[in-house]
């Protein structure tokens, strides 16, 4: 009987390492959030059953539930207290839900009304320190936030187009802001630069052993030249030395992200459904 090949680099994700890339993207959502409150917004940030409710200002990226699923069921009476202090807000209750997650969460939302409006996906890797370096292109930590925001507030504007298209749209302020925001609860800014001109951007969080590799992006004028790649490598490297056991990055399904980070290793971890409910 001829015995199967067993590829020994597949990376398996189970409910324990769900549940860690699932804290470790709570904590940097409440943080960036605490760091909205710095600044004057009005926000809320309330746990909710291993997760929190954040809210950072209308229109934010950040309104959202995180982390649930992997801590017990929510309790109605503080979802429903949550809803409304969203809708209080004039927000949506968004809750992004592994699907890893217990499944009970998932019966809970949908009978509350919760319909759903998109998917993204979770993937990774093992950084490692012997990235390839892409000729060209330079990447370093950026000195020069305003430069920083600059580049990955027009990459994001310019969507590649590639793959299943975004089910919301967030005005150039606000995703100014959140990028600021995001660095201030611990994300590193990296630039990557071609000719010396500051051509893409992203950042990575390293805590509890996970990279989280956020807010990549590429000016249009030098896409398709490797400055992803180059971002990557870099992130991984840091990645690597700061002694995390595994880098993640969320993509859209389909996108052109996904395809670049799939062909430098990363593989598909799970999925998070994007559930909404209306404000009432």
């Amino acid at each position: 009987m001829k015995v199967a090949n067993v590829d020994t680099d597949v990376l398996f994700c189970g409910t324990d390492l769900a549940a860690r890339i699932e804290r470790a993207e709570t904590q940097l959502i409440v943080a960036a959030t605490h760091a909205a409150a710095g600044r004057g917004a009005d926000v809320l940030a309330v746990p909710v059953a291993g997760g929190y409710a954040c809210f950072a200002e209308p229109h934010s990226p950040l309104n959202k539930v995180v982390g649930l699923g992997f801590d017990g069921v929510p309790d109605t009476a503080l979802l429903g207290e949550v809803e409304h202090m969203m809708a209080g807000r004039g927000a949506a209750t968004q809750v992004e839900l592994s699907t890893l997650a217990d499944p009970a969460i998932a019966a809970m939302l949908t009978a509350r009304g919760y319909h759903v409006a998109g998917f993204e996906d979770i993937l990774g890797r093992v950084p490692t320190g012997d990235e390839q370096v892409v000729p060209g292109i330079e990447v370093r930590r950026a000195d020069d936030l305003a430069a920083w925001v600059d580049v990955v507030v027009d990459g994001f504007a310019h969507p590649d187009g590639v793959g299943v298209p975004s089910h919301e749209e967030f005005p150039r302020d606000v995703i100014e802001r959140v990028e600021r925001d995001m660095e201030k609860a611990g994300a590193t800014a990296y630039v990557a630069l071609c000719d010396g001109v500051v051509a893409g951007g992203g950042s990575a969080r390293f805590a509890d052993g996970i990279a989280q590799l956020t807010g990549a992006a590429t000016a249009p004028a030098y896409r398709r030249r490797g400055v992803q790649t180059a971002l990557l490598a870099t992130r991984l490297a840091d990645a690597a030395a700061a002694g995390c056991d595994i880098a993640v990055v969320t993509t859209a399904p389909g996108s052109q992200s996904q395809q670049n980070v799939q062909r430098r290793g990363f593989q598909l971890l799970y999925t998070r459904a994007v559930l909404v409910k209306a404000p009432a």
